[in-house]
């Protein structure tokens, strides 16, 4: 069956080009004479794991693979965790507190608007407690404050829009005007509350001496009113 090779130096009964440690591997004719040496083969591999070096050969991978894995599912859990729960525990800053440096300042040249739709210079009712109504008209706070008033010392009731409400009965320096364009909403520097009044104390000079960003009990600023009198 061999037959003469390319040079002609006889038949060549073994696989030529192989490494000679291998020694002299013939092909027979017929496969089923290799049957013996497959089911050996199969044996020795069942014992072995089913790849060559066993177990121990697919344990180093198989971690390789484990670590791979779970190193992703945590990157995947950072990014998507919802970011509303981070940052819980900071301190959330009081987002309708006035700023610090309000008081002191100058209260601006504004023109309001009363009932009449009559333009009202807002510097020429000073000294005056002005009462921005916008986000609560708080009837009974307002009515405290102008029993509390001293005399010359406005209370200015301040709403939004462009029309004033009727003014309050009770006090001669009772005043109740609308601030169409919001100049003194953007002065205060916050937006209205529901449910809160806030109020400006500005001395005869103009200058603001305290910010109330809610209204409460007459006790909690008569001392003030008393001051803008004197």
């Amino acid at each position: 069956m061999g037959k003469p090779d390319a040079e002609g130096h006889g038949p060549a009964d073994g696989l030529p080009g192989l490494p000679p440690e291998w020694g002299r591997v013939v092909v027979p004719d017929d496969a089923s004479a290799l049957a013996a040496e497959a089911a050996q083969v199969r044996r020795e591999l069942r014992r072995a794991g089913g790849l060559p070096g066993g177990p121990r050969a697919l344990g180093l991978p198989l971690l390789v693979l484990l670590v791979a894995v779970l190193t992703t599912l945590a990157g995947l859990l950072v990014v998507t965790w919802p970011r509303a729960n981070r940052g819980t525990d900071r301190p959330t800053p009081a987002p309708y507190a006035p700023p610090a440096t309000l008081v002191g300042r100058a209260l601006p040249a504004l023109d309001l608007v009363d009932a009449d739709d009559a333009t009202v210079p807002l510097r020429g009712l000073l000294p005056a407690m002005i009462i921005l109504l916008d986000g609560c008209p708080c009837p009974d706070r307002v009515t405290d404050a102008l029993a509390a008033a001293p005399a010359g010392v406005s209370v200015v009731t301040v709403t939004g829009g462009r029309t004033a409400p009727a003014g309050p009965t009770i006090g001669r320096q009772a005043r109740a005007l609308a601030d169409p364009a919001g100049g003194l909403r953007s002065f205060l520097g916050q937006p209205a509350r529901p449910g809160a009044a806030t109020a400006l104390l500005v001395d005869r000079a103009g200058t603001v001496t305290r910010v109330l960003p809610d209204l409460g009990t007459v006790e909690s600023y008569r001392s003030d009113l008393s001051a803008l009198a004197a």
